[in-house]
This record gives C-alpha cells, structure tokens and sequence, in this order.
C-alpha cells in the first residue's frame, strides 16, 4: 500500500517525520531531508527547491 501523500499547506494529520515524495508541479525532487511536524502543523514547500511538495510519512 502506498503512503498517504500530504500536500504543502495541508495540515499535518499526526506528529512524526516526513519527506518529499514529489514535487506539486510533476517534477522529481532532489530533496532528500526528513522534517519533524507535530500535529496540526502546516506541510512547508521542499526545503531544498522552495516549491509546492507532497510529502509522505517517513517515520
């Protein structure tokens, strides 16, 4: 099963580490960092590129 991707901007439905699963435009993302979000705090734009991401659960 394929992890719940999370757009940025959207909320973070649980607290945990996530990363980059893609970018928003189709592009591959050469993001490879890991962010800790608590619940309810905001998916932010890749780190490394500063567009629109989907981000995945990592842990």
């Amino acid at each position: 099963m394929a992890n719940k991707q999370y757009k940025t901007g959207e909320k973070a439905p649980e607290s945990g580490k996530y990363k980059v699963d893609q970018l928003v435009n189709g592009k591959k993302s050469e993001d490879h960092a890991e962010i800790n979000l608590n619940e309810g705090d905001q998916f932010p734009p890749s780190t490394t590129e500063s567009e629109a991401a989907y981000w995945v659960k990592s842990s």
